[in-house]
């Protein structure tokens, strides 16, 4: 009877990932709105009723894949911020970052569904589809600001942020994890996401394929580019 049931649940969550996998292929070929159960039953043979023995509806199945997704990027960036020493500011910035890009090009259709394409008619449940892994990311690159900034804060001395200009939400994350982090240097960290995101959306969307042959160039130059900004001297 327990080899029955543990081959019963073997079975279950190949399938269950198999649909998932399914999802995110037809999402890539079709966008978004492909991504129905009836059109993974057809892809997989499945009757559309054996689908919702997986996924009682559309929004549980969107949910799952958006929570595996971000988690899995949560994962990259923290094992690769973990790995960089923490006394060259520089060196873990850079690391992080490229963590970002190389599971991007790695998941574009995972980075599509975080970050780009909303599906049509998903309502997320509330707090969000991922909030976890939203948090470590979010908390993330609010690190790469925390590292810079005793290195950065001397350009910024004239910065009139205020904590009123920031979401209630945003603070909440970040300010336990960095206490002693002032409103420049968490619109820092905003500033920094916007010169990550921005590069790799571009490239996730095919907007550089006609520009440059040499995307992973352009990206190594941005980084060295920004930890200029920052202030922090070569670590070489």
């Amino acid at each position: 009877m327990g080899s029955t049931g543990g081959r019963r649940e073997r079975l279950r969550v190949e399938t269950t990932t198999e649909i998932q996998q399914v999802a995110l292929r037809l999402m890539a070929s079709g966008g978004p709105d492909a991504i129905t159960l009836r059109a993974i039953a057809r892809e997989m043979g499945m009757t559309a009723n054996a689908i919702y023995g997986y996924f009682a509806t559309r929004d549980d199945l969107v949910t799952t894949l958006i929570n595996e997704v971000y988690t899995a990027l949560a994962d990259a960036v923290d094992a690769a911020w973990a790995k960089a020493p923490a006394a060259r500011p520089a060196t873990r910035i850079q690391t992080w970052a490229r963590a970002f890009r190389d599971w991007a090009l790695a998941n574009p259709e995972g980075f599509r569904l975080i970050y780009g394409d909303p599906v049509p008619g998903y309502h997320a449940p509330e707090g969000g589809a991922a909030p976890e892994a939203a948090h470590r990311v979010c908390t993330g690159i609010a690190a790469l600001a925390d590292a810079a900034w005793p290195h950065a804060q001397r350009l910024y001395a004239h910065s009139d942020f205020q904590w009123s200009d920031f979401d209630g939400g945003l603070l909440g994350k970040v300010r336990p994890a960095f206490p002693t982090l002032p409103p420049a240097g968490v619109a820092l960290a905003l500033r920094i996401w916007g010169h990550l995101h921005g590069l790799v959306s571009l490239e996730i969307y095919g907007h550089l394929r006609t520009q440059t042959i040499s995307p992973d160039k352009l990206f190594q130059e941005e980084l060295a580019q920004l930890v200029r900004s920052l202030g922090i001297e070569s670590e070489a």
